[in-house]
């Protein structure tokens, strides 16, 4: 008897938050208060007989407790250019999914449409104060840790989720009453496709130069003070909300070592995309809790079973090896076929070393082989000239090899029943420098042709970049100086950006000291050309972060980017 009185008062006192609303403002203490505006989502605001008078105040919308708790809290906000609150759907999946997981969900419905003669954000972000101060208020009743309260958000409501996540010690009004005192910080952020991030559509329009400009930059309304939270930032890399709104909100996230997340997906429009990367940073961050014990790559990925067989070739005929150098190894290439062919697809793989040495059996490679043998594709695995050549560029006689290794693939695709016109390559590190030699300069000769496969063309149809290093100019042979993260650290000119430039996929530590800014600025480059890349970076994860993971991270779930990418 006294458990089911018990859980009865348990499920009484659960019924009783289930989609409470809760105005944010005392009657008559509302700021800037404006009669055009109302506070509704577009469900109830379009619907027949809908009383605006009625729907003056901003609210919280609280929803059911999570069965199972995990003392966090999520704040939803809508975007809609700041004239509406439209995203109905969006909320409702975030609810679903974060109060799955054990958060405490509320929806956050600020005024709308835009303020008349104030700035477009003003009073949302009146009311975006005032509602984190509310939540704060409430996290002893409603069983969660008022310092573990995170927003998820979209377009003009990310543009909000920022204001809320970098300037909460500027206040955005007057105090009115003694919740005024409590403070208005958050602790982390999913942003989706934040809107009017640079100057070129700060006022309230689209990028109107897509971002770029060497007079275009982060807008200033943005603080960055001591409360910035770490952040979770996710863009279509075709949004008319540029993009490099992103790049520029991360960049200065690392300039002061605020643990983010960059996630850029290729040939996207406006949206939300990438929940799930979202949730595994949230994971990676300890906003769960405590991250399960890490595991070995290795250990995952222990055998060859998916592989039929494998071919073990020499790259260059003997005596024929350009600027041949006697301390280094011999190149050669393998092929690695799998047991049941599911594309006629190629993927080249290599591994790092910092041009010193490389292994095409170690962590940075055996993985990834037998994860696409699984997928049913065919991968090549090189092994390049080390160490450094004397009296050239330490990457020159690898890059020789790479162009040779391609141009051999090349030549024997159809006879292994496989598309010559379907070839990407793959490295991690140095290897990841070499991708991008073999990228961005399949055009630029490396060596004098030595037969008739040197014919061929060397460039191949995508890249797979994996904490490149040695790609700006202020970590040319060493870790980047200052992470990358200014204007004076670029690209450095061996890359040629030719006309053959393919598209790429990028996964990078963001706590890199080969920093995850080589990844982002290349990312920014390629978009700059119109070649459309896909980029992740990954919080508190540094270099080699596949060798060991915690599950449920995406430094355990990277491969399954690739597999996404190669649409496998």
């Amino acid at each position: 008897m006294k458990r089911f009185l018990t859980l009865a008062l348990m499920l009484l006192t659960v019924s009783s938050f289930a989609a409470k609303r809760e105005n944010i403002w005392p009657k008559g203490k509302m700021p800037d208060a404006q009669a055009h505006q109302i506070a509704a989502m577009t469900d109830e605001s379009e619907a027949p007989g809908f009383k605006p008078d009625k729907h003056r105040s901003p609210y919280l919308e609280w929803y059911d407790a999570p069965a199972s708790p995990n003392g966090g809290c999520m704040i939803l906000i809508s975007g809609g250019s700041y004239q509406c609150t439209c995203d109905v759907g969006l909320i409702k999946t975030w609810n679903e999914t974060f109060t799955a997981l054990g958060f405490q969900c509320v929806n956050f419905v600020y005024r709308t449409p835009r303020p008349e003669g104030l700035p477009i954000y003003q009073t949302a972000w009146e009311d975006g104060q005032r509602a984190v101060k509310l939540v704060r208020s409430q996290a002893a009743k409603r069983g969660f840790d008022p310092e573990r309260i995170g927003v998820a958000s979209m377009s003009a409501g990310s543009h909000l989720a920022l204001l809320l996540a970098c300037n909460s010690q500027t206040p955005a009004y007057e105090a009115v009453d003694a919740l005024d005192q409590t403070p208005c910080h958050i602790n982390w952020a999913i942003v989706d496709a934040p809107a009017y991030v640079t100057t070129d559509a700060e006022t309230g329009t689209k990028a109107e130069r897509q971002g770029y400009g060497k007079d275009v930059k982060l807008s200033e309304v943005f603080k960055f003070d001591e409360k910035t939270c770490p952040m979770s930032l996710h863009h279509g890399g075709n949004d008319p909300y540029s993009p490099n709104g992103s790049t520029l909100v991360y960049r200065e996230l690392r300039k002061r070592g605020i643990p983010a997340e960059l996630h850029l997906y290729a040939n996207k429009k406006h949206g939300a995309f990438g929940l799930d990367r979202g949730i595994e940073f949230m994971r990676q961050m300890g906003f769960f809790g405590t991250l399960e014990p890490e595991v070995k790559l290795m250990d995952r990925f222990p055998s060859d079973e998916a592989r039929a067989s494998v071919v073990k070739q020499d790259i260059w005929p003997e005596g024929k090896t350009p600027c041949f150098q006697e301390h280094q190894c011999t190149p050669y290439l393998e092929w690695h076929f799998p047991k049941e062919k599911k594309t006629d697809a190629i993927q080249i793989i290599y591994s790092g070393g910092s041009y010193t040495g490389n292994n095409p059996d170690d962590f940075e490679v055996a993985p990834a082989r037998r994860f696409l043998n699984e997928k049913g594709m065919t991968v090549v695995t090189v092994k390049y000239r080390t160490p450094r050549p004397e009296g050239l560029a330490k990457h020159t006689t690898a890059w020789q090899d790479l162009q040779r290794a391609i141009r051999i693939v090349r030549s024997q695709a159809k006879g292994y029943g496989l598309d010559s016109g379907k070839i990407g390559i793959m490295g991690s590190s140095a290897g990841g420098h070499l991708t991008m030699m073999g990228v961005t300069s399949s055009v630029h000769q490396s060596y004098l042709p030595i037969d008739d496969i040197d014919k061929l063309p060397c460039n191949v149809q995508w890249g797979i970049g994996i904490y490149p290093a040695y790609s700006l100019t202020d970590g040319a042979e060493k870790p980047n100086v200052q992470g990358g993260n200014y204007d004076d650290a670029v690209l450095v000119p061996e890359f040629s950006f030719d006309l053959n430039t393919c598209p790429m996929l990028l996964i990078h530590g963001d706590s890199d000291p080969w920093a995850s800014m080589n990844s982002v600025k290349i990312w920014e480059k390629m978009r700059s050309m119109g070649v459309q890349c896909e980029l992740h970076t990954l919080a508190t994860r540094k270099h080699c972060f596949q060798r060991t993971a915690s599950p449920g991270t995406g430094s355990y779930t990277w491969l399954d980017r690739i597999a996404e990418y190669l649409k496998l």
